[in-house]
Order: C-alpha cells, then structure tokens, then sequence
C-alpha cells in the first residue's frame, strides 16, 4: 500500500501523470475537486484514511509546497503502514505558466497563484518522512521523465522518456544513498 504525495506548480503535469500513470492502480484525492468545501484539508485527510484503512493506494494531487503542508499526509500513511512516495514535479514557472493559460473552466487558476506556490515550493527530503523520493520532468504534453532523487540533482533513471511508468521505480533506500539534507 502507498500513499504518494505530489509536489509542484499548478500546470506542472501532476494531474495529467495521475491519469497516464497511477489512475488503474491508486484513489486520486486532490482538493481540486472538494469543491467549496468549509475544510478541504480536513475533508482531504478524511479521504485519505478512509482509503488508507481500506488498504488502497493513495496518490494525494496537490500541490503540496511546504514541509509543513506534507507533515500531516506523511504521519497518517505512517499510522496506516504505507510507504511514503514523494514525486516531485520539476518547478518551471514559465512552462506551467503557458500550460495554465491552455486550461478551461474551473482547471484555469490565477496566474498569481503560481507565483504564491513557486515563492513557497520546498523541495522535499527523506528527512521529512519519505521511503522513496522522484524527480518528474515533463518532457511533452504527457511524457514524463522520472528520476531518483538525489536533493536538487536530476539523475535519470532510464534513457528514454516513460508515457506509462511503474509507482514504484527501482531506487536506492535512504540508508544505501546518500541525500544532502539542506533544504534551505
């Protein structure tokens, strides 16, 4: 069981690798579709445990910047025993900018938006609770490129870009590679 916890701008590609890659295997819960919800996060939270005590997996598509933000979605897949997955979409302003403006209706935020959360966006660390870290680049209009993480380093894991890639990539623990922990 897995809970996976999406990291990036708007229009970075999270909902779009959501659906080409994890939607036949993994309960999307994203505060996109909560509505106006009085309490997103804790409806969220609600959602999660709920599919957690299922023993279903669990991709969380936010934008989750901060530590702060992913501490609660970290401690209750830890309640719940499922392994910590962090992918992190590769911040680029300018293209989730122009791929914003290509969206419709209620998909459409405010640029200003993107702004707020690249201003805020943390990298993430193994430090914070993850068993696997991903690095994800957008390489086409649903081509995903996804590495190990290695902090702010990009390290393919394969040669070609993946349109359908496993969850779950072979990749070195915490404990046989070496992450610098400065997320300053």
């Amino acid at each position: 069981m897995e809970l996976i916890i999406f990291i990036g701008l708007q229009g970075s590609g999270k909902s779009t690798f959501y659906r080409t890659s994890l939607a036949a295997t993994h309960e999307q819960v994203s505060k996109d579709v909560l509505g106006n919800n009085k309490n997103r996060n804790r409806r969220q939270l609600q959602l999660i445990e709920s599919a957690l005590q299922a023993q279903h997996s669990v991709a969380v598509d936010n934008t989750n910047p901060t530590i702060e933000v992913r501490k609660p979605l970290i401690e209750l897949g830890r309640q719940y025993g499922a392994t910590i997955i962090g992918y992190y979409f590769l911040a680029d302003l300018k293209q989730s900018l122009e791929r914003n403006r290509q969206r419709a209706g209620k998909a459409k935020v405010p640029d200003v938006a993107l702004y707020v959360t690249f201003k805020k966006l943390e990298s993430p660390s193994y430090a914070e609770g993850f068993d696997k870290l991903y690095s994800v680049r957008i390489t086409g209009s649903a081509d995903f490129e996804i590495s190990a993480w290695a902090g702010n380093e990009f390290t393919p894991l394969e040669s070609q870009p993946s349109r359908h890639h496993q969850a779950s990539p072979p990749i070195e623990t915490p404990e046989q590679h070496h992450v610098e922990q400065n997320d300053a």
